[in-house]
């Protein structure tokens, strides 16, 4: 879980799994790190631990990186030392490697062709095994970091030409990569050739902008061009986009679909499709799989908004604002000393007493991980007078841990792990419980498929290098 630079800081402890970065190039574009900061404010909830940016004006680069989240780490006087109509930025929740701010992002080294600058999402799974090797051939890696390795790989390569030894490296890796690459003035956008992280293609003016989702094109003006491809690599240099379609071969796409139900924002586009109407459609068919006699449906917010109401839209049941979210908890409050097994869910969410009272009530959530917070939630909503607590899940059970760039929880601590459905419900003392099917979250999202749903199945489509050979735990095959 993560680690904060001041220890007075705590998080609360939820059961909510965490996406890793959120990474974002611009090039072409005038004072590209004032923008990237935007960008990596609009997709803070991929990282809140981290924050960066790597400016290139004539070919040097300018890096700023701390602990903290991106409003913390800049400020006016910082940004007008980045100058530059190139930028990298990245903002991170730690899973592969601690969370010290030598493994911050992006990582910048001087480079033979140029400073070079990576930013990362997602999880090499033969990081260690591809690091032992370059160990032993006299790398000396200074982070802890799985995109140190992508470097290293770069840097070693016998290629001539600086798309060559991208190449090069390219070829070694296996797992989930999102990568944003500087090298000089010039930007290379890369996705693995499964396609598990989202990565998008924007243009700004005569510029261009690649970011994690397109809620980092909206907040700075950028059209939004394109999905980037599983398997694509762009270079892409001011006003100049170059595809180097043949770098990486094509495999069997698995986006993931977790981003659909969790992770993303929900006024994102990524693989394709709209995050909100996404979440909608999971809802509804929630509805006809688990209907209900209820007098109100409510949201777990904030994630589970979108789904709430396509829940309310498909049932006839109205969706109800009958829990609020304390958005000012963060990460910097201190626990008290008494001990209260639901504080963490009465300082996170209030009910709305007038909305509860009498009435039974459907509450959807987005996933069921460790299933802590929703124990907690349910005594609080019966508390608030509620006569019965439906809980319906806009997903199947998580029963897999992720290794491709998720950081969720050991296979032990899953909830959806250990207990059966009944048993489950029992647990949370609700009247039922009922999860999404897997085929009916698959169908009301084909368009945009196949997906990876290796949480929820088991079925990994990317070999688990590290894993297989027992170079990492179980708990250690996180990301970045």
């Amino acid at each position: 879980m993560t680690r904060y630079s001041d220890p007075a800081r705590v998080r609360i402890l939820d059961e909510s799994p965490r996406d890793e970065c959120g990474v974002v190039g611009i090039t072409g574009v005038e004072r590209a790190a004032e923008q990237a900061f935007l960008a990596l404010y609009a997709l803070q909830h991929r990282g809140q631990e981290s924050a960066g940016i790597c400016a290139i004006h004539e070919g040097i680069g300018r890096l700023h990186k701390r602990l903290g989240l991106a409003a913390e780490v800049f400020d006016g006087n910082v940004l007008k030392d980045l100058v530059g109509d190139t930028a990298v930025g990245h903002v991170r929740y730690s899973t592969a490697g601690g969370g010290q701010l030598a493994n911050a992002q992006p990582i910048m080294v001087r480079y033979s062709m140029g400073d070079l600058a990576i930013a990362h999402n997602g999880n090499l799974t033969n990081a260690q095994d591809v690091r032992s090797r370059l160990v032993k051939e006299g790398a000396i890696f200074q982070t802890d970091s799985d995109s140190e390795v992508i470097i290293h790989l770069i840097a070693r390569s016998r290629h001539e030409t600086v798309e060559g030894q991208i190449d090069d490296a390219l070829t070694y890796l296996e797992g989930a990569f999102s990568l944003i690459l500087s090298v000089g003035d010039t930007l290379y956008a890369v996705r693995d050739p499964r396609g598990f992280r989202p990565l998008v293609l924007g243009r700004k003016g005569d510029g261009f902008v690649v970011a994690s989702e397109t809620c980092a094109l909206d907040i700075i003006g950028a059209e939004f061009i394109r999905d980037i491809e599983p398997g694509e690599v762009l270079k892409l240099r001011r006003k100049e986009i170059t595809p180097l379609r043949n770098l990486l071969p094509a495999l069997r796409q698995a986006p993931c679909i977790f981003e659909l139900v969790y992770f993303a924002r929900p006024d994102s586009k990524i693989f394709g499709l709209s995050v909100d109407r996404a979440r909608r459609a999971f809802g509804r068919q929630l509805a006809r799989e688990h209907p209900v006699q209820a007098d109100a449906v409510l949201a777990v917010p904030d994630s589970a908004n979108s789904a709430a109401l396509g829940f309310s839209e498909e049932s006839g049941a109205p969706f109800e604002l009958g829990l609020l979210r304390n958005h000012y908890v963060g990460r910097t409050f201190i626990r008290p000393s008494q001990e209260d097994r639901d504080f963490s869910a009465r300082i996170k969410y209030a009910p709305v007493r007038e909305v509860l009272e009498g009435r039974r009530v459907v509450v959807v959530d987005d996933s069921l991980v460790r299933g802590t917070t929703s124990r907690s939630l349910v005594n609080i909503i019966r508390e608030a007078g509620a006569s019965e607590v439906h809980l319906r899940i806009a997903s199947p059970p998580v029963r897999f841990p992720c290794y491709y760039g998720i950081d969720m929880p050991t296979k032990e601590e899953l909830m959806g792990h250990r207990m059966s459905i009944a048993e489950i419900e029992k647990h949370l003392g609700v009247d039922s419980l009922g999860y999404l099917s897997l085929e009916g979250m698959e169908e009301a999202v084909k368009e945009g498929g196949p997906f990876c749903n290796a949480c929820f199945s088991g079925d990994y489509t990317a070999p688990l290098v590290d894993l297989d050979k027992g170079l990492i735990r179980p708990e250690d095959a996180k990301c970045c």
